[in-house]
């Protein structure tokens, strides 16, 4: 079955020039050409679109083209391994959540006292979250948090609040950019951890938003084993 580029488009919702960008940058494979010079399209070519599809928001558009070159260069294990990299790392953040999960319980049941008054430096906030400096900089710019200042050194101070900020953003580190993602980031920002109850709903719009990712992750792995299975 061939089909002309208008009808593919159709098919999935994209523009020719969608269809053609995604040629000449090797995420397909080339058209073939008609005798009178039109692009074709095959059932290859479907393969290959309705797998960029299912992959670009469950990994990213980023991740989605370093999987299609390497299925190009005929790399399908490093393709694979570079999916199965962004699943492990997804369960990773789940872990990371359930572990604030289980602090916020502690802290509501009163078996964990609040004590916003110890102050850390960045580099002892990055130890302990592991995050690097550089980006809890990049945070802070954003305006997710704001440190508070030494009067004697102008330097960094955070406490447990801005610690617990830290790490709900950690979780969503490695997500795919969305509308969904950028409210749940500034949902961070305006979070007053002695609302205990609020930071409990923030995190379970959190934990949806995973589980929905995990899905997406799914699908798209379908995609892509059905693209390998009859097409490469």
């Amino acid at each position: 079955m061939d089909s002309r580029p208008k009808k593919l488009a159709e098919k999935y919702g994209v523009s020719g020039s969608t269809l053609r960008n995604y040629e000449a940058k090797g995420l397909i494979p080339p058209a073939e050409r008609s005798s009178n010079g039109y692009r074709m399209y095959t059932e290859r070519h479907e393969a290959y679109l309705a797998c960029i599809q299912a992959m670009a928001p469950a990994f990213g558009m980023e991740v989605t083209c370093e999987v299609m070159h390497c299925i190009g260069r005929n790399e399908l294990d490093d393709a694979l391994w570079i999916v199965r990299d962004r699943e492990v790392m997804l369960h990773r953040e789940k872990g990371s959540l359930d572990q604030l999960v289980r602090e916020l319980k502690s802290y509501s049941e009163g078996s964990r006292a609040h004590d916003f008054n110890p102050y850390f430096s960045i580099h002892e906030v990055s130890r302990r979250t592991g995050v690097p400096k550089s980006a809890i900089r990049y945070w802070e710019q954003s305006g997710l948090f704001t440190a508070m200042r030494d009067p004697d050194n102008d330097y960094r101070l955070y406490n447990e609040v801005h610690l617990f900020k830290i790490r709900m953003i950690q979780v969503l580190q490695s997500s795919v950019y969305s509308e969904e993602t950028v409210y749940l980031k500034q949902s961070i920002a305006g979070l007053e951890l002695e609302n205990i109850e609020h930071a409990m709903k923030l995190i379970e719009r959190i934990q949806a938003y995973l589980h929905k990712t995990i899905k997406l992750q799914m699908r798209a792995l379908y995609f892509l084993y059905r693209l390998i299975k009859d097409y490469c």
